[in-house]
């Protein structure tokens, strides 16, 4: 990591030898051996080293400001490293100004000072720093504090009838370990922060869980009411399964169903279980209906061909030539007919309609006769044909008039009216050749 930029360069830390020459140049030795150090313009004796040569002395109190000066060295480095805490170097500082403090050792005090002064404006920086850096991360972890909170409030605040219960409990469950690990971290959030947030997240939590609750409690309930009005259902459909009245039993079966599916949810294992019954029942009785319905068919399956003759006997009437004939041939096969008997299920509406469709042509071919025999009604017809006869013959005359006059544009609206008039007449006469008029 670079030095930061208020601070000069770590000096490197000197090797730790035997020869301390260089330290010792600061100071010197008596004959009777006590050192002293320079400082300033003058001089302090740091101590005395008895029975030792004055070089032995010497160099023992140098040794002692290497030794000093090298941790002062070690904790200028360890101050650019950024996982090393200020208070680290707080704690260490303090320890070396204890020590520095008019030091017993003999060496180059004023760069030792420089040493102290710059772990002093450096430690003042790191302090700084990681104040910053403190609040971002604080800043940091209040928003994702905030995102947890929110996801919780927004989850709490679904309309319960549009919640899916099983996925928001797991993802509320979820939401609480988040929050848990957040606390567990090594940032800190201000305690009225935390607070706050705690508080907005508990009231969603508490919100939910009682939402759940009652749901589920009334969902148990319903259930409950739906699984007792199914189970008399089953107990109703079980009862008319021997039935043998087949057409008011079928009715009564989907009744029974209409009112299944209005009774709603009882749960999974119940619905299984009572709807099984339920089925059970109702086809016992309908394939017993089936049985007894293929029976009589096949008693029918006769008559059917009694009455596919017949029919084809009728269709033999068309085209209605002579009406009189025709009918008293129809009520000969029509008493047959019913005489015949009921066919099978699948050929009923077949053969009901090839029999309409042959009562309908005769019928239509009598309602012709009728009207074209009618006196009324001719006399309606002829009283028209005249009338019209009369418009055409007026407005004939006059288109001729205004031609003669000169005047084109009245002759051709008369004409127009002539031609409507006359085509009007012509259909009235049609009619009335129906009459024999």
């Amino acid at each position: 990591m670079a030095p930061h930029p208020s601070v000069t360069p770590a000096p490197e830390v000197p090797a730790v030898t035997d020869d301390h020459s260089a330290s010792a140049a600061f100071g010197r030795a008596d004959e009777e051996g006590r050192v002293f150090v320079r400082e300033g313009d003058g001089e302090r004796e740091v101590g005395s080293y008895p029975g030792a040569t004055p070089d032995e002395a010497l160099q023992y109190f140098a040794r002692k400001y290497d030794e000093l000066f090298a941790s002062a060295t070690l904790l200028r480095q360890r101050l650019d490293s950024h996982d090393v805490s200020a208070k680290e170097i707080a704690d260490g500082l303090k320890s070396l100004r204890e020590h520095a403090e008019q030091p017993n050792v003999v060496g180059d005090l004023p760069a030792l000072a420089t040493v102290i002064g710059e772990l002093e404006e450096g430690l003042t920086a790191k302090r700084q720093t990681e104040t910053a850096e403190r609040a971002e991360a604080k800043k940091v972890a209040a928003a994702e504090r905030e995102k947890i909170v929110a996801e919780a409030e927004q989850i709490a605040a679904q309309h319960v009838d549009k919640v899916q219960w099983k996925q928001s409990t797991a993802r509320m469950r979820a939401l609480l370990d988040e929050w848990k690990a957040h606390q567990r971290g090594k940032v800190r959030l201000d305690k009225d922060v935390e607070s706050a947030l705690w508080q907005r997240f508990s009231k969603a939590r508490n919100g939910f869980d009682k939402a759940r609750r009652s749901h589920f409690a009334h969902l148990e309930q319903s259930r409950g009411e739906s699984k007792a009005i199914k189970q008399d259902l089953v107990e109703q459909a079980e009862r008319l399964s021997t039935s043998t009245d087949w057409n008011a039993t079928a009715g009564a079966y989907k009744r029974l169903m209409d009112e299944w599916r209005r009774a709603g949810r009882a749960g999974r294992a119940d619905d299984d279980r009572l709807w099984e019954r339920f089925r059970t029942a109702q086809d016992t009785f309908f394939n017993a209906k089936d049985a007894e319905a293929a029976k009589e068919d096949e008693a029918h399956r006769g008559n059917l061909e009694v009455k596919e003759s017949l029919l084809a006997e009728a269709e033999a009437l068309l085209p209605v030539k002579d009406l009189d004939k025709t009918k008293a041939a129809l009520r000969g096969i029509q008493e047959r007919w019913e005489a015949a008997g009921k066919v099978p299920r699948a050929d009923i509406d077949r053969m009901e309609k090839g029999m309409r469709r042959v009562e309908q042509t005769v019928r239509e071919a009598e309602d012709k006769k009728w009207a074209s025999s009618n006196p009324e009604l001719s006399a309606r017809a002829s009283s028209m044909v005249t009338q019209l006869e009369a418009k055409v013959a007026e407005l004939r005359a006059d288109a001729e008039a205004a031609e003669a006059n000169g005047d084109a544009s009245r002759a051709a609206k008369l004409r127009e009216q002539l031609d409507a008039q006359q085509a009007w007449l012509d259909q009235a006469r049609k009619g009335l050749d129906e009459f024999g008029g």
